[in-house]
Parts: C-alpha cells; structure tokens; sequence
C-alpha cells in the first residue's frame, strides 16, 4: 500500500478538477518522484473503480551527466579558452585539464585558439577572441528549464552526438474519477473469516474482488544435473582436506605444457592424430619461458638430474602445435612451474575438476570429452606413504565401500620437476580419475550399497595402482 497522505492529497486534487490530471505533473508539483504517484495510483485502482487511470507516452529531451555540467560551468571549448592566458600556455599543459582534450578540438574548429607548433618551448596555445558567445551552454540552458522546444531538430541531434542530451520516454498516467470515487480510502477485505460470517458483519464489509488472471507461485521444478551433483561433492571434499582450485579454463594448451614439460617424449603415441585434437587456426603457440623450454629440451635429448633421458632430437615445431588439452595435468605443470620461481618453496595443494578432450572413438564407456578430477601436493620428503593416506582420506570422505577402478596416480619424475626450479627433495604426489565413468557415478555418492563379502585391496607402484578385488 502506498503511503496513506499520498493517496489522500492525489484524491483532493483528482476531485477539484473538472477534467483529469497527468501523473507526472501532480509528481512535479508536490515535489516528489514520479514512481511514489504511481505508486498510489496502483493502490487506488486495487480497491476498485475509485479513479480511472490510463497510461500515456511521452518523449522529452534532458541533460546527461555531462550536459548538466556543461550548463553549470560552459562547454569544454569556452573553459579552455578561459584557462589560456594571455601570454599563451603548451599544448602538453592544456591537455592535462579533465576537458582539455574535447575543448582543444572545439575551440580550434570554431577558431576561438591557434597552436603554435614551431615555439622555442615547445608546441604552445593563444587563444584568438577575447570575447565568445557559448552557444552549447546557451543551448543546454533552454532544455533544462523545459524550453527545448525553442530549439531546432538539428540543434538537438548534435547536442545528443556530443553526448549532452538524450531522449526519453516517459510513461505516466491520465487520471480521472471513476464510478465509485471517493476521498474517503475504504480498507477492502481481502478473506472472509468465520467470524465475520457468524456475526454477519460481513454483509456491511467491502471486498478486494479476485483477480482470476494472477499468476501462480512459480513451481521449484530446477534440479542440478547428476553429474554437477558429484562434481560439487568431490569439490567440496578437496576444499575440507585443505586443497586449493588451480584455474582451468583454458581448454587449449600447447603440445609443450600438455606433454613435453611432463616428459612425455614426442615420439609418444599419445600425442598422435588419432588421440589428440590439433588445433588448424591458431595452430602454434609461441610464448614460453625460454629458459625452462631450454633445460626441457636438454633433459629429452641428452638428458640431466641423475637421467639420461630419450636421446631423441627434439623438435621445437611439436612442442609448439596447439591442442584441446588430453589432461588438466598440463595446468598442473603451470602451477608447478609458478611455484618453482618463487623465491622461497612452500608447501602446497592443489586439485581441479575441468574438461579434457581426446580423440576417441565414441562408444558406451569412451567420450571425446569428459571431466578429469586432479589432486596434487608437492612437499618435502613425500613418500607413496603419503599418497596411499590422502587416497584413503579422500574415499573415506566419499563414502566409498567398494571400488573397482581407482585410475592413475603416483609420483612426477625428477625430470619434469627439476628443470622446473623445484628445490631438490620436493616430491610431488598426484592422482586423477574421470567424473563420467559409470563406477564413479554409481558408487561415488554416499548410498553406496557395499557387496557382501567383498573388500578391495589397494596395492601401490611407482608410477600407477594396481586394484585387486578379494572375495
């Protein structure tokens, strides 16, 4: 409901004209914003035919924010006419000034300054007239005190090209009495008690009638997507065991962050056409921190760190070729690479849940694209003791009873760490598993229905789980 003396001043004024007011002037002339009077027009027309309001368009033209300045303090072009002295002042100078850039335009088309580019200081400005007559503000005068009529078409169209003037719609309301009008505000019922019915007051009680072409309350019918349901779970357990997200929205990667800082060599079939997707337009990468692609190249051809290594000529055209990355593993070398050149190691853990892309045939358990969920932590001294205890904690947390695919995990190489800038002594753990495969959306919530006699037995090898399921 609007506010009540509103309502009661908009009635007085309806009742002593013959005809009809406009809302926005009733609004202009109690000095108040026009959305309070249609406010109370809104409530007037809901107790019923007390007053008849019919909208009306309008279109005015007004200031913008910087045509009220203008007209307050002159255009751009006057004040820097104004600001130059007699003995003139530089061009660097002037452009400094909040409007000197659009005012040196101005004033030198409407020959108000010259610029004097051979000044033994430097380009300088003089202005030419002692006197102007600024039309502009002249101009933005008139509309601002509702004379924009007086001015052309023409005149108002540039005014709106310089941004100082817009058009706009304004809707209002012609409100006139209706059948029932009164300036007497009768409060309507708007339910029928049993009280009123037992004492039959309800025979004297005005009624708010039902408006049958309401709406409903909007049914709850949004559900999130079952596999957004398990994302945001694994999400959650890596943010309660202390991991930080690493940024993955950059599905494309160059061959050199997605294989050959992981040391993959590039003979790998891994990398070829009928597993990955090439990208043809950009097709190569060519921002890479020099130094590191260095000591990576050397520790694939002749190796380094205690390796030595695949003795191959590596090939900076590979490692240059841009792919839909096959892992979000190669963000994780990113983010090991960052942490490397800090100036002092600190311990850390990281996990992402993104797409990758391989190039698959498509089949019930194979996609082309798919979600991989990524744990790594990077400390001293980390034993696959350690890895084997966070895997345990993170099962643990899923609720998981029984599994039978675990997926890859393990340690990274001193050869992918080292070139990196780790400190001898960092160990870096990791595991990844798949979002989409029917195990993991099967049992990776909490109504697991473990199998009666069966148990799973992880066993740990260097570079990837061996799962055996003992009956």
């Amino acid at each position: 409901m609007a506010d009540t003396g509103l309502v009661e001043t908009l009635l007085q004024r309806v009742e002593k004209v013959d005809g009809g007011l406009d809302s926005q002037d009733v609004a202009t002339s109690l000095g108040v914003d026009h959305q309070a009077i249609v406010g109370a027009v809104k409530s007037l027309q809901a107790l019923g035919d007390v007053i008849s309001a019919e909208q009306r368009s309008s279109k005015h033209w007004e200031l913008t924010g910087e045509g009220c300045e203008i007209a307050e303090q002159g255009s751009h072009e006057a004040r820097v006419v104004s600001s130059i002295p007699e003995e003139g002042m530089p061009q660097s100078q002037l452009m400094k000034l909040a409007f000197g850039k659009v005012g040196f335009s101005k004033a030198m088309s409407n020959k108000w300054i010259r610029l004097d580019k051979g000044h033994e200081g430097g380009p300088r400005i003089f202005k030419t007239v002692e006197r102007l007559e600024d039309l502009v503000r002249d101009k933005l005068l008139l509309v601002q005190k509702g004379q924009a009529s007086e001015l052309e078409e023409k005149e108002k169209n540039e005014l709106k090209k310089r941004k100082l003037l817009s058009e706009v719609t304004v809707k209002s309301y012609w409100i006139t009495k209706g059948s029932c009008f009164s300036t007497t505000i009768t409060k309507q019922e708007t339910e029928l008690t049993t009280e009123m019915i037992a004492s039959g007051s309800w025979k004297e009680k005005k009624f708010k009638p039902y408006n049958f072409e309401a709406m409903g309350v909007a049914l709850d019918c949004g559900h999130l997507h079952p596999l957004m349901k398990v994302r945001t779970q694994f999400r959650q357990i890596f943010l309660e065991m202390g991991f930080t997200e690493m940024p993955t929205n950059n599905f494309i990667e160059s061959s050199f962050w997605n294989f050959d800082s992981l040391f993959q060599p590039q003979q790998h079939p891994a990398r070829d056409q009928h597993d990955t997707f090439f990208l043809s337009d950009p097709a190569q990468a060519h921002e890479f921190p020099q130094d590191y692609l260095e000591r990576v190249r050397k520790v694939h051809s002749e190796g380094g760190f205690g390796s030595q290594g695949y003795k191959y000529d590596w090939k900076i055209e590979e490692a240059q070729k841009n792919i839909l990355r096959t892992h979000t593993t190669a963000v994780s070398a990113r983010m090991l690479y960052k942490l490397a050149q800090q100036e002092k190691f600190t311990p850390v853990k990281y996990f992402s849940i993104d797409r990758v892309f391989r190039n698959e045939t498509l089949d019930a358990t194979h996609l082309a694209e798919f979600h991989q969920i990524e744990g790594v932590v990077a400390d001293f001294g980390l034993t696959l003791g350690d890895l084997m205890g966070i895997l345990h904690q993170f099962f643990n947390k899923l609720g998981l009873k029984k599994w039978v695919e675990v997926g890859n995990s393990g340690m990274f190489r001193p050869e992918m760490l080292l070139p990196m800038g780790l400190p001898e002594g960092v160990t870096v753990i990791a595991w990844g598993l798949s979002l989409e495969r029917p195990t993991m959306i099967k049992y990776g919530i909490n109504n697991i229905r473990e199998l009666v006699g069966h148990k799973v037995n992880l066993q740990m090898v260097y570079d990837s789980p061996v799962c055996r399921l003992d009956s």
